[in-house]
Protein backbone atom coordinates (compact mmCIF):
# COMPACT_ATOMS: atom_id res chain seq x y z
CA UNK A 1 0.00 0.00 0.00
CA UNK A 2 2.79 1.99 0.83
CA UNK A 3 4.39 1.54 -2.44
CA UNK A 4 1.59 2.48 -4.53
CA UNK A 5 0.65 5.52 -2.07
CA UNK A 6 4.12 6.68 -3.13
CA UNK A 7 4.14 6.20 -6.35
CA UNK A 8 0.74 8.63 -6.90
CA UNK A 9 2.03 11.24 -4.31
CA UNK A 10 5.39 11.68 -6.58
CA UNK A 11 3.51 12.39 -9.59
CA UNK A 12 0.89 14.65 -7.44
CA UNK A 13 4.14 16.99 -5.77
CA UNK A 14 5.83 16.85 -9.14
CA UNK A 15 2.16 18.66 -10.75
CA UNK A 16 1.96 20.90 -7.98
CA UNK A 17 5.47 22.25 -8.31
CA UNK A 18 4.77 22.64 -11.63
CA UNK A 19 1.91 24.75 -11.43
CA UNK A 20 3.50 26.94 -8.38
CA UNK A 21 6.31 27.63 -10.96
CA UNK A 22 4.07 29.24 -13.09
CA UNK A 23 2.21 30.75 -10.49
CA UNK A 24 4.69 32.49 -8.83
CA UNK A 25 5.63 35.81 -10.33
CA UNK A 26 7.91 38.52 -9.21
CA UNK A 27 8.78 42.16 -10.43
CA UNK A 28 10.90 44.73 -9.65
CA UNK A 29 10.15 47.88 -7.91
CA UNK A 30 9.86 50.02 -11.71
CA UNK A 31 7.80 47.29 -13.53
CA UNK A 32 4.26 46.14 -13.26
CA UNK A 33 2.27 43.14 -14.62
CA UNK A 34 -0.75 43.56 -16.02
CA UNK A 35 -2.81 40.63 -16.12
CA UNK A 36 -5.36 39.19 -18.36
CA UNK A 37 -7.63 36.68 -17.15
CA UNK A 38 -9.76 34.89 -19.94
CA UNK A 39 -8.86 37.85 -22.51
CA UNK A 40 -10.18 40.24 -20.28
CA UNK A 41 -8.18 42.89 -18.55
CA UNK A 42 -7.87 41.95 -14.59
CA UNK A 43 -5.72 43.82 -12.29
CA UNK A 44 -2.18 45.03 -12.48
CA UNK A 45 0.36 43.52 -9.91
CA UNK A 46 3.63 44.75 -8.58
CA UNK A 47 6.31 45.11 -7.13
CA UNK A 48 7.27 42.28 -5.63
CA UNK A 49 5.80 38.68 -5.47
CA UNK A 50 2.14 37.42 -6.69
CA UNK A 51 0.28 34.59 -7.85
CA UNK A 52 -1.94 33.68 -11.27
CA UNK A 53 -3.45 31.32 -11.85
CA UNK A 54 -0.93 29.00 -14.93
CA UNK A 55 -3.64 28.65 -18.51
CA UNK A 56 -6.38 30.83 -17.39
CA UNK A 57 -4.22 34.32 -16.62
CA UNK A 58 -1.73 36.00 -18.66
CA UNK A 59 0.78 38.04 -17.65
CA UNK A 60 2.08 40.93 -19.98
CA UNK A 61 5.17 43.12 -18.36
CA UNK A 62 5.33 47.07 -18.29
CA UNK A 63 8.26 49.06 -17.82
CA UNK A 64 7.48 52.41 -15.48
CA UNK A 65 11.47 54.07 -16.30
CA UNK A 66 11.57 57.27 -18.17
CA UNK A 67 12.63 55.94 -21.65
CA UNK A 68 14.03 58.39 -24.13
CA UNK A 69 13.62 58.53 -27.69
CA UNK A 70 15.81 59.55 -30.65
CA UNK A 71 13.57 61.42 -33.01
CA UNK A 72 15.70 60.84 -36.49
CA UNK A 73 15.99 63.79 -38.43
CA UNK A 74 13.06 64.91 -40.30
CA UNK A 75 13.30 67.73 -43.47
CA UNK A 76 11.08 70.42 -42.33
CA UNK A 77 9.74 73.36 -44.38
CA UNK A 78 9.31 76.39 -42.24
CA UNK A 79 6.70 78.66 -43.35
CA UNK A 80 8.88 81.42 -44.83
CA UNK A 81 9.83 78.43 -47.23
CA UNK A 82 12.93 77.54 -46.41
CA UNK A 83 13.63 73.68 -45.69
CA UNK A 84 15.71 72.34 -42.95
CA UNK A 85 16.24 69.19 -40.85
CA UNK A 86 15.95 68.90 -37.16
CA UNK A 87 16.30 66.09 -34.87
CA UNK A 88 15.34 65.81 -31.53
CA UNK A 89 15.23 63.62 -28.23
CA UNK A 90 11.45 62.93 -26.74
CA UNK A 91 11.09 61.68 -23.54
CA UNK A 92 8.60 60.11 -21.83
CA UNK A 93 7.45 57.22 -19.43
CA UNK A 94 4.53 55.31 -18.65
CA UNK A 95 1.89 56.07 -15.83
CA UNK A 96 -1.16 53.87 -16.46
CA UNK A 97 0.16 50.28 -17.33
CA UNK A 98 -3.21 49.03 -18.35
CA UNK A 99 -4.08 51.53 -20.65
CA UNK A 100 -0.95 51.34 -22.28
CA UNK A 101 -1.71 47.83 -23.31
CA UNK A 102 -5.48 48.01 -24.05
CA UNK A 103 -5.62 51.56 -25.91
CA UNK A 104 -2.85 51.28 -28.40
CA UNK A 105 -1.30 48.06 -30.11
CA UNK A 106 2.27 48.73 -29.49
CA UNK A 107 2.74 52.05 -27.67
CA UNK A 108 6.71 52.87 -28.00
CA UNK A 109 6.25 52.55 -31.68
CA UNK A 110 3.07 54.96 -31.56
CA UNK A 111 4.93 57.44 -29.31
CA UNK A 112 7.80 57.53 -31.25
CA UNK A 113 6.08 58.01 -35.13
CA UNK A 114 3.43 60.89 -32.86
CA UNK A 115 7.07 62.26 -32.15
CA UNK A 116 7.90 62.67 -35.80
CA UNK A 117 4.50 63.77 -37.06
CA UNK A 118 4.32 66.32 -34.32
CA UNK A 119 7.54 67.55 -34.66
CA UNK A 120 6.92 68.61 -38.37
CA UNK A 121 3.96 70.17 -37.75
CA UNK A 122 4.58 72.57 -35.53
CA UNK A 123 8.07 73.61 -36.84
CA UNK A 124 6.26 73.72 -40.37
CA UNK A 125 4.38 76.58 -38.80
CA UNK A 126 7.72 78.84 -37.78
CA UNK A 127 9.70 80.86 -39.37
CA UNK A 128 13.35 80.04 -39.70
CA UNK A 129 14.49 83.32 -37.37
CA UNK A 130 11.97 81.48 -34.53
CA UNK A 131 13.06 77.92 -34.94
CA UNK A 132 16.76 79.55 -34.50
CA UNK A 133 15.76 82.13 -31.24
CA UNK A 134 12.91 80.05 -29.64
CA UNK A 135 13.92 76.92 -28.94
CA UNK A 136 13.11 77.01 -25.66
CA UNK A 137 9.28 77.53 -26.28
CA UNK A 138 9.48 75.16 -29.18
CA UNK A 139 10.24 72.18 -26.87
CA UNK A 140 7.49 73.32 -24.55
CA UNK A 141 4.78 73.36 -26.96
CA UNK A 142 5.72 69.93 -28.74
CA UNK A 143 5.85 68.41 -25.79
CA UNK A 144 1.94 70.11 -24.27
CA UNK A 145 0.95 68.28 -27.44
CA UNK A 146 2.82 65.12 -27.48
CA UNK A 147 1.20 64.74 -23.51
CA UNK A 148 -2.19 65.90 -24.89
CA UNK A 149 -2.21 63.12 -27.85
CA UNK A 150 -0.96 60.33 -25.64
CA UNK A 151 -2.55 61.12 -22.27
CA UNK A 152 -5.12 57.98 -23.44
CA UNK A 153 -2.59 55.92 -24.18
CA UNK A 154 -1.54 56.51 -19.95
CA UNK A 155 1.74 58.00 -21.47
CA UNK A 156 3.11 60.49 -19.44
CA UNK A 157 5.80 62.61 -21.82
CA UNK A 158 8.21 64.24 -19.20
CA UNK A 159 10.61 66.54 -22.29
CA UNK A 160 11.45 67.39 -25.62
CA UNK A 161 14.66 68.73 -26.78
CA UNK A 162 15.69 69.78 -30.04
CA UNK A 163 19.18 68.52 -30.42
CA UNK A 164 20.23 70.09 -33.86
CA UNK A 165 18.99 72.66 -36.73
CA UNK A 166 20.33 71.85 -39.93
CA UNK A 167 20.58 74.57 -42.90
CA UNK A 168 21.20 74.54 -46.31
CA UNK A 169 25.36 75.70 -47.19
CA UNK A 170 23.56 78.66 -49.06
CA UNK A 171 21.28 79.79 -46.46
CA UNK A 172 23.99 79.27 -44.22
CA UNK A 173 26.11 81.77 -46.10
CA UNK A 174 22.98 84.45 -46.51
CA UNK A 175 23.05 84.56 -42.70
CA UNK A 176 26.56 85.26 -42.52
CA UNK A 177 26.14 87.78 -45.03
CA UNK A 178 23.39 89.01 -42.96
CA UNK A 179 25.57 88.99 -39.72
CA UNK A 180 28.19 90.35 -41.14
CA UNK A 181 26.18 93.43 -42.67
CA UNK A 182 24.51 93.62 -39.01
CA UNK A 183 27.99 94.30 -37.16
CA UNK A 184 29.01 96.31 -39.64
CA UNK A 185 25.80 98.62 -39.39
CA UNK A 186 26.64 98.51 -35.28
CA UNK A 187 30.51 99.30 -35.87
CA UNK A 188 29.73 102.61 -38.39
CA UNK A 189 26.66 103.61 -35.84
CA UNK A 190 29.50 103.39 -32.91
CA UNK A 191 32.10 105.00 -35.35
CA UNK A 192 29.34 108.35 -35.74
CA UNK A 193 28.59 108.47 -32.46
CA UNK A 194 32.01 108.86 -31.30
CA UNK A 195 33.25 111.32 -34.11
CA UNK A 196 30.31 113.27 -32.64
CA UNK A 197 31.36 113.23 -29.27
CA UNK A 198 35.01 114.21 -30.26
CA UNK A 199 33.63 117.11 -32.37
CA UNK A 200 31.31 118.15 -29.24
CA UNK A 201 34.78 117.56 -27.02
CA UNK A 202 36.76 119.50 -29.59
CA UNK A 203 33.98 122.80 -29.90
CA UNK A 204 34.09 122.84 -26.05
CA UNK A 205 38.00 123.18 -26.24
CA UNK A 206 38.05 126.03 -29.00
CA UNK A 207 35.65 127.58 -27.32
CA UNK A 208 37.79 127.18 -24.02
CA UNK A 209 41.37 128.16 -26.24
CA UNK A 210 39.12 131.54 -27.93
CA UNK A 211 39.41 133.94 -25.04
CA UNK A 212 43.17 133.03 -23.92
CA UNK A 213 45.39 133.38 -27.12
CA UNK A 214 48.88 131.93 -25.07
CA UNK A 215 46.54 128.78 -24.47
CA UNK A 216 46.48 127.85 -28.14
CA UNK A 217 50.11 129.11 -28.55
CA UNK A 218 51.36 126.10 -25.94
CA UNK A 219 48.83 123.84 -27.21
CA UNK A 220 50.47 124.02 -30.86
CA UNK A 221 53.93 123.99 -29.23
CA UNK A 222 53.09 120.92 -27.54
CA UNK A 223 51.57 119.65 -30.87
CA UNK A 224 55.30 119.86 -32.43
CA UNK A 225 57.41 118.51 -29.53
CA UNK A 226 55.04 115.20 -29.96
CA UNK A 227 55.76 115.40 -33.66
CA UNK A 228 59.31 115.87 -33.23
CA UNK A 229 59.84 112.61 -31.43
CA UNK A 230 60.11 110.99 -35.01
CA UNK A 231 63.55 111.93 -35.18
CA UNK A 232 63.43 111.46 -39.52
CA UNK A 233 61.21 114.51 -39.81
CA UNK A 234 61.67 117.87 -40.27
CA UNK A 235 58.59 120.42 -39.03
CA UNK A 236 58.26 123.55 -40.74
CA UNK A 237 54.71 125.29 -39.97
CA UNK A 238 53.80 128.53 -41.11
CA UNK A 239 51.61 130.74 -38.11
CA UNK A 240 51.03 134.63 -37.67
CA UNK A 241 52.61 134.03 -34.42
CA UNK A 242 56.03 132.71 -35.44
CA UNK A 243 58.58 135.30 -36.66
CA UNK A 244 61.66 134.18 -39.08
CA UNK A 245 63.82 134.44 -36.70
CA UNK A 246 61.89 131.59 -34.73
CA UNK A 247 61.10 129.47 -37.79
CA UNK A 248 65.48 129.48 -38.64
CA UNK A 249 66.06 128.90 -34.84
CA UNK A 250 63.87 125.70 -34.72
CA UNK A 251 65.12 124.57 -38.03
CA UNK A 252 68.69 125.16 -36.60
CA UNK A 253 68.30 123.12 -33.42
CA UNK A 254 66.62 120.26 -35.44
CA UNK A 255 69.68 120.21 -37.35
CA UNK A 256 71.82 120.43 -34.60
CA UNK A 257 70.46 117.56 -32.81
CA UNK A 258 70.09 115.50 -36.09
CA UNK A 259 73.67 115.73 -36.44
CA UNK A 260 74.58 115.02 -32.38
CA UNK A 261 72.89 111.97 -32.61
CA UNK A 262 74.76 110.88 -36.21
CA UNK A 263 77.74 111.27 -34.27
CA UNK A 264 76.82 108.97 -31.00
Amino acid sequence: MSIFTSQIYIPVLLVVILILSQSIKMVNEYERVVIFRLGRLSDVKGPGIFLIIPIVDRALKIDLRVVAIDVPKQAVITRDNVTVEVDAVVYYKVIEPGAAITQVENYMFATSTLSQTTLRDVMGQMELDELLSERENINKQIQELLDKYTDPWGIKVTGVTIRDVSLPDTMKRAIAKQAEAEREKRARIILAEGESQAAQKMREAATSYEGVSAAIKLRELQTLAEISREKNLIVVTQSQAFESGNIAALSTSIAERKEQQRQK
